[in-house]
């Protein structure tokens, strides 16, 4: 049930995430909800490296939303070097 709680809570994070950062991105809002998903995923784990997170916690939905920016920021800084070579 986590896996499935962190999935929504990354669908909302990445819509989140693309109003907050708006802008063309080359893959659109699929590829933002998807870095959404991957974001809240990143920062549950990250979270419980460090310590901010117990076992069977996932990142609450501001956490996800930070992940889901940092990851839709690294993939415009990727995709841009990619479009422009």
């Amino acid at each position: 049930m986590e896996i499935v709680w962190t999935i929504l809570i990354g669908l909302a994070a990445g819509s989140i995430a693309k109003f907050l950062m708006p802008g063309k991105d080359p893959g659109g809002f699929v590829i933002t909800i998807l870095l959404g998903i991957a974001g809240s995923f990143l920062f549950t784990y990250l979270g419980k490296f460090i310590g901010l997170y117990q076992e069977g916690e996932t990142a609450g939905f501001i956490g996800a939303v930070v992940g889901a920016i940092i990851l839709l920021a690294i993939y415009r800084m990727f995709m841009k070097k990619k479009i422009s070579s």
